[in-house]
């Protein structure tokens, strides 16, 4: 459902009063305890019929018969985009927060590990830092022989790096040989992520050696001596903050999200796949659960680190929807700022 086009002053006002007082409290907001603080003057009858209008259009939702009104998945979205329109001047406590906590790195190591700390304690979520380019994507691959035992082969790749890399075997590959391994790779796996490609390879190798005997002796060796190695990515995930985690989701849950997160390498792909590097401002994802089901009903809050116009690395906040966004976003934003200062100094 898209944002209601519809919506009036009154509506706006005691939408995002609700999911600010939510936030807050955490407890379902009822129309008297909005109506003192409305700045309209508003009487609760008025506001419950607000409140009303809005339950139907599906941007709020009462837990019980005679609680308050709670926010759903698409009032968060509105409300994301009415506070895009607000200033984004971080408050002078989250930035003496952050630069007192970024003040000792020396290295991107340090500045990352330090930024998953400092984003945790602002959102009081979970802070990631994912330091590591994106992931290489296969366009195109050759083999030559050179004798010897010698292959060279030669990667290019979607973005248009070109790699080289010489290969010592242990057996002689002939020129037909790495000809037909080079036509299975590119026929098979142009378009792929190296990393994924190289784990589905391995798995044909392993179930389909009988069928396919020479050519996966081939690849075999080819892989084994790092062919597909993809060198420039290599990723170190930062994550701190997962304890605040506890109270968000019943028991059973919440240990399938510590799961989760304890991945690494999985939270890194989750970055990659929603973190645009060609994007200006942080972005606020909904709908995690296409990517991991355990994540339904979770936010991300995150931004690509750069260095000279190149990604590095990216920065997130992720937690439950009923999150602080103004805070959240203002930091993330504020921290890649000071990323890009300190990869130029």
């Amino acid at each position: 459902m898209a944002p209601a086009p519809n919506f009036g002053p009154r509506e706006r006002e005691v939408l995002n009063a609700i999911i600010e007082a939510y936030i807050l409290t955490g407890e379902p907001i009822g129309s008297r305890s909005l109506s003192r603080a409305n700045s309209e003057g508003l009487s609760p009858a008025s506001i419950r019929n607000v409140m009303s209008d809005l339950t139907e259009t599906g941007y709020l939702e009462q837990p019980h018969t005679s609680a308050g009104r709670v926010p759903t998945a698409e009032a968060y979205r509105y409300y994301v985009t009415q506070i895009a329109n607000r200033s984004r001047s971080i408050s002078d406590v989250d930035q003496g927060v952050i630069e007192s906590g970024l003040k000792d790195a020396s290295d991107l190591a340090g500045f990352m590990e330090r930024t998953s700390h400092v984003l945790s304690q602002i959102s009081q979520r979970v802070g990631v830092a994912v330091a590591g380019g994106p992931k290489e994507v296969l366009e195109h691959i050759h083999f030559t022989r050179l004798g010897d035992n010698r292959v060279l082969a030669v990667v290019i790749t979607k973005s248009g790096v070109v790699r080289d890399k010489m290969l010592r075997l242990e057996h002689e590959l002939s020129a037909a040989d790495l000809d037909i391994a080079a036509r299975y790779l590119n026929e098979n796996f142009r378009g792929w992520a190296m990393g994924n490609l190289r784990t589905e390879l391995q798995k044909r190798i392993e179930q389909e050696r009988s069928e396919y005997d020479r050519l996966m002796r081939s690849l075999q060796a080819l892989y084994k001596h790092g062919a597909l190695a993809d060198d420039r990515h290599v990723q170190d995930v930062y994550l701190e903050g997962a304890a605040n985690l506890i109270g968000n989701a019943d028991q059973e849950r919440l240990r399938e999200i510590l799961k989760t997160l304890e991945e690494k390498q999985r939270v890194a792909e989750l970055l990659g796949a929603y973190l645009d590097a060609n994007q200006e401002q942080v972005r606020v994802v909904f709908g995690l659960e296409e990517f991991e089901p355990q994540l339904k009903d979770f936010v991300l809050i995150g931004s690509p680190a750069k260095a000279n116009g190149e990604v590095v690395g990216s920065l997130a906040v992720i937690g439950p929807m009923r999150i602080d966004y103004q805070h959240a976003i203002t930091a993330v934003s504020y921290i890649t700022q000071l990323f890009e200062k300190f990869t130029q100094e």
